[in-house]
């Protein structure tokens, strides 16, 4: 069943990100069903946060979509090479969000092999930009509702036990000085 929009409008997005370990990401893109369990995610709280793109409340055309209501998706370009996938969290004019980093593959694998040119298997996701690319996450979906027929978040009733859990701070954003260091991450131990 697909995530309710309310799920999303916690203002807990550290809560949400460690709830997130173990819900199932679909996409369905050109008639091609694709899902994966999320295994890491990083949580980034809005204005307070160095590390988040509306740090100090900087609204620009790219940031806008993360001052909606939760329950969008945030899709931007890292790099100019890959595109990472966030879910928009908390309610409105409340810029948290969160990066999904990994996931397993679920549904869709022969989708994801071709996408990819190689087989899959869990290494091919256990990145954002990796993960992005096997689902076939691009700029497009930026902005989708997360309850829409391209691009949802599922409770499949994968239960992930606190022991299974690895906290740690984020990683790749050194700048962010001492948020840098904040236990907003989350990985499902292998």
């Amino acid at each position: 069943m697909k995530l309710p929009l309310s799920y999303y409008q916690s203002e807990n997005v550290v809560g949400i990100a460690r709830d997130l370990l173990g819900k199932v990401l679909f996409t369905r893109i050109n008639n091609e069903l694709t899902a994966g369990i999320i295994t890491e995610t990083e949580a980034y709280a809005g204005v307070t946060d160095k590390a988040s793109h509306a740090y100090g409340g900087r609204r620009t055309a790219r940031t806008e979509v993360m001052f909606n209501q939760g329950g969008y998706s945030y899709v931007y370009l890292c790099y100019g090479v890959h595109y990472l996938f966030n879910v928009v969290t908390g309610p409105a004019n409340q810029p948290y969000a969160i990066l999904i980093r990994g996931i397993v593959p679920f549904t869709g694998q022969h989708f994801m092999s071709a996408r990819l040119g190689k087989k899959i298997d869990q290494r091919h996701t256990n990145g954002p930009g990796k993960l992005s690319k096997a689902l076939a996450i691009t700029k497009r979906l930026n902005g989708k509702l997360l309850n829409g027929d391209d691009i949802w978040l599922e409770d499949r009733k994968i239960r992930v036990k606190e022991s299974d859990v690895f906290i740690n701070e984020r990683i790749g954003i050194g700048y962010a000085e001492e948020d840098a260091r904040l236990p907003y991450r989350f990985i499902i131990k292998p």
